[in-house]
């Protein structure tokens, strides 16, 4: 995707390792609430789903995630400094992409919020590596990105793309693009309400619904990042469909299941299949409008 002319945002912080507070190296156990995706409100891309299958196989040991975390942010030699704000975080080639990502979003569903007479408020991109203390609790970078509502933050360990890409095939920079967009569409969710109501009606709800409604939530904010991309189809490049419907395809539940476990438990998703996910990314993609994205009516 072409974003070469886009100034990186402003909205940029750089939380070093364990988030300026929060200790690094945690087990899973610190996670669980996150990955339960009850409670604490946060919206993660993809690993969920194989990070509590290990837990619960492990019986709710600690230990380190499934992920490693070795690799880095495109800026070989440089130590990020926590604390650090605005663009001067956005430095090397991965934190660069990701800043012109969230600036494109930005003003993307700023334009869309003008269309519909509502007001949009910008999130912030937040840089951490190995752990972090966020505003939704303590999280680590095994679990992958995540949104939190509570301070309306993206939060991303950059060395997330290498597993992306190494890991789980997804290659090409629309794939990372796809992972930041699909998070600014739980800022969109959050923005609207949406996310909210989503909670509350899991508090009252069983595990296995409220683990449907975390999919209906997953997959709207997957066709959000489809309706971002096709606002801005003059930078889209060849291959970059292609690359963004790789990524989505290789974190379904349902794959990321059968390559854990060898099995597929569906009442356990809290995100949707390969088929589903890649199937509302295209309706974003191929509509560009919002309003297509209710994931909340009928069947998905």
């Amino acid at each position: 995707m072409r974003l070469d002319d886009i100034d990186p945002t402003d909205n940029a912080q750089d939380l070093g390792s364990g988030g300026g507070g929060g200790g690094g190296g945690f087990g899973l156990l610190g996670l669980l609430p996150l990955l339960l995706g009850r409670g604490m409100g946060c919206g993660s891309i993809a690993i969920i789903g194989l990070i509590a299958i290990a837990w619960f196989a492990m019986g709710g040991g600690g230990g380190g995630g499934l992920l490693g975390t070795s690799g880095g942010d495109g800026t070989a030699g440089q130590s990020p400094t926590a604390g650090q704000s605005g663009r001067q975080v956005c430095q090397g080639e991965l934190r660069l992409e990701s800043c012109r990502v969230m600036r494109l979003a930005d003003d993307t569903w700023a334009a869309i919020f003008r269309e519909e007479g509502k007001q949009y408020r910008p999130a912030t991109i937040k840089f951490y590596r190995g752990s972090v203390q966020s505003g939704c609790g303590a999280a680590s970078s095994a679990v992958g990105p995540f949104y939190c509502p509570a301070d309306q933050g993206v939060y991303l360990d950059t060395s997330f793309f290498q597993e992306l890409e190494q890991r789980f095939g997804a290659k090409g920079d629309f794939a990372r693009d796809y992972v930041i967009a699909h998070e600014m569409g739980h800022h969109v969710q959050d923005l609207l309400g949406v996310s909210g109501e989503v909670s509350r009606r899991q508090a009252r709800a069983s595990r296995a619904e409220g683990n449907a409604l975390s999919v209906r939530l997953e997959l709207q904010a997957d066709c959000y990042a489809g309706v971002w991309a096709a606002r801005n189809k003059d930078r889209i490049e060849p291959g970059d469909v292609e690359e963004g419907m790789t990524a989505a395809n290789a974190i379904g539940d349902d794959t990321l299941q059968r390559q854990a476990q060898g099995t597929v438990v569906p009442e356990s998703f809290t995100h949707g299949t390969s088929a589903q996910r890649v199937a509302w990314l295209r309706k974003g993609l191929e509509t560009g409008d919002p309003a297509k994205c209710d994931t909340f009516s009928g069947n998905i």
